[in-house]
C-alpha cells in the first residue's frame, strides 16, 4: 500500500518576513562584494547553484535554512549569524538565566 503525500500549501508570508528576506540577502550580496567574491565563487563554496544563490540574494523566503547556513559560512558569517541568535547575549535571556538556574548545586 502507497501511502500518498498532501500537496504542499504555501502559506502567505506576512510583509516583516518578506522585509527581513530581502534585508537578510541584501546583507549577503553585500558581504560578497566586499570581499570580492564573484556569485560563481560563492554559489561553488556553499555547493549550490547560481540561481539558488541569486534567490537567496534577492530575498526569496522559500529557500531553505541549509542553504541559508552555507551561504553565510562561504562568506564566513556563520559564527556571527549564531551569535546573534544567542539568547543569553539579551538581557531578557539573562534574566531568566539568573532567575531559573539554581544558585547552587547539591550532591
Amino acid at each position: 500500500m502507497t501511502t500518498k503525500k498532501a500537496p504542499s500549501v504555501r502559506r502567505p508570508r506576512s510583509a516583516r518576513t518578506r522585509r527581513a528576506g530581502e534585508l537578510i540577502g541584501h546583507h549577503l550580496l553585500t558581504w560578497r562584494k566586499l570581499q570580492g567574491l564573484t556569485a560563481e565563487q560563492v554559489a561553488q563554496r556553499a555547493n549550490i547553484s547560481r540561481p539558488t544563490l541569486r534567490r537567496l540574494e534577492h530575498g526569496e523566503t522559500g529557500v531553505s535554512l541549509d542553504t541559508f547556513l552555507d551561504v553565510a559560512r562561504a562568506l564566513g558569517q556563520l559564527d556571527r549569524i549564531a551569535a546573534a541568535l544567542d539568547p543569553y547575549e539579551t538581557e531578557l535571556g539573562r534574566a531568566q538565566a539568573d532567575m531559573r538556574l539554581p544558585q547552587r548545586v547539591r550532591r
